[in-house]
């Protein structure tokens, strides 16, 4: 699966973007009037051309990469953990002064070139002019190969859709979540890359007339109790609760999933706390095999045995949360 389509440009390192200035600028001459004129006409092409290449690619990384200006958002909280957050806003603010600083530095340099006389002048700041660009940019080199690094982890990141109204399916490992998401999916799941998780998310659709929804199962992620994780997989579930809307938490009472009845009701309850506010659909699985009496939605992805009740409530909640981001969209 495409991870999220982020267009962000090669980050090119400071040796290799100053050699790509230098070596434009090397191939420039200009004819003058005078010795005097083809002077300053070169110097000025040079200075503009190579000053142009270093703020123009600055300028596209930090218009290109993605901003992250939301607090409750799933990307930054995701980006904190596979990235790191303050660094990642550091280096954007680092290349971002280099820019600013690079752009002045070329225009004072190009009035400088204009009013001299002096053609030892003209070639003096032009050098200077090189100098000081090439420092400016040095300054900011382990900045960019951050940036380098985070472009690549950004690629990895899971094709997820957080403006979608999103449906995640959680409980233990075989209680039928996988063969679940395929069925209620309008289109074949496809598994995408999530941090800290090897097998990475499912990530399935809903088409309901012209509306798109999200069903989303994370193996690996909400199929154990919290305190058996380290606080990196805690954020990870963090981030996962910022793209929840609607939580599906599927109990498999005939226990052939491994787990008991009890552990798995555990599991819920620790669910619960964790998604606080989010509603969450209880449904039992298997259905075909074994029946608990409990009360709730009972199915078997593998018979069809009462999908379509557990199809309804899940439409239900989800074109529920379609109409209020639809009217928060509006008062926006």
């Amino acid at each position: 699966m495409a991870a999220m389509d982020f267009k962000i440009p090669t980050v090119l390192t400071s040796e290799e973007l100053m050699e790509k200035a230098f070596h434009r600028a090397s191939k420039i001459y200009k004819n003058g009037t005078n010795s005097l004129d083809t002077r300053k006409k070169t110097a000025l092409a040079k200075v503009t051309a190579s000053g142009d290449i270093v703020v123009t690619a600055l300028k596209g990384y930090v218009d290109r990469f993605p901003r992250l200006d939301k607090e409750d958002d799933f990307l930054p909280e995701l980006v904190d953990i596979v990235i790191g957050i303050d660094r990642y806003k550091k280096a954007l603010g680092a290349v971002n002064w280099c820019a600013t600083k690079a752009e002045k530095l070329k225009n004072d340099t190009l009035k400088d070139i204009r009013r001299t006389k002096d053609p030892e002048v003209v070639e003096a700041t032009r050098r200077s002019f090189y100098g000081r660009l090439n420092s400016y940019v040095d300054r900011i080199s382990d900045d960019l190969l951050f940036l380098q690094g985070a472009k690549n982890k950004f690629r990895k990141l899971p094709a997820v859709d957080p403006a979608l109204p999103t449906i995640v399916v959680a409980g233990f490992p075989n209680v039928g979540k996988s063969n679940l998401v395929t069925v209620l999916s309008t289109a074949e799941p496809e598994i995408a890359p999530y941090p800290f998780t090897t097998k990475g998310v499912i990530v399935g659709h809903i088409q309901d007339d012209w509306r798109k929804y999200q069903i989303i199962d994370t193996p690996g992620l909400l199929d154990r109790e919290f305190d058996q994780r380290n606080d990196i997989e805690k954020q990870a579930i963090l981030a996962l609760r910022y793209l929840t809307d609607v939580m599906l938490f599927v109990i498999d009472p005939s226990e052939t999933c491994g787990f008991s009845t009890e552990v798995q009701e555990k599991l819920l309850s620790t669910v619960k706390n964790g998604f606080e506010g989010i509603p969450i659909i209880e449904a039992e699985s298997k259905c075909d095999v074994f029946k608990s009496g409990d009360g709730r939605i009972a199915f078997s992805a593998q018979s069809g045995e009462g999908m379509d009740a557990l199809k309804d409530r899940i439409m239900e909640e989800l074109r529920t949360i379609a109409r209020r981001k639809a009217a928060e969209a509006e008062i926006e």
